[in-house]
């Protein structure tokens, strides 16, 4: 192999090296990123459970105050309640869309890191 031919050749492998340094670096960013993304995804999700269940005691106690109220002849205050209580049900679907969206990007999150990790 003549002079030419020895110096391309460490060049080839030197590029080849440095290329595949950069892209373990890159992975290992990727992995770090996608960690980062899947606790707070967690923690959103924990959050929105307690909301969930918040709102479902706020609901039992707002219809146990409305049969209160009918018992007690107070109309107004029953239909105070029942806005309430439509209010309460309203943030509970939200809250139940909430945790659909992060229950799926829990889900991804995870694939993501195992592709990062394990190069499926």
């Amino acid at each position: 192999m003549t002079r030419f031919g020895k110096t391309m050749a460490a060049l080839a492998l030197g590029a080849s090296l440095g290329l595949s340094t950069a892209a373990v670096a890159q992975t290992a960013q990727d992995v770090k990123h996608d960690r980062r993304d899947l606790r707070h995804d967690r923690r959103d999700l924990r959050h929105d459970n307690r909301d969930r269940v918040r709102d479902r005691h706020d609901l039992a106690r707002d219809r146990a105050q409305v049969r209160q109220d009918l018992r007690n002849g107070d109309k107004a205050a029953a239909h105070e309640q029942m806005r309430d209580i439509r209010a309460d049900k309203r943030d509970l679907r939200h809250d139940r869309r909430d945790v659909r969206h992060d229950r799926r990007d829990v889900r991804h999150d995870r694939r993501d890191v195992r592709r990062d990790v394990h190069g499926k």
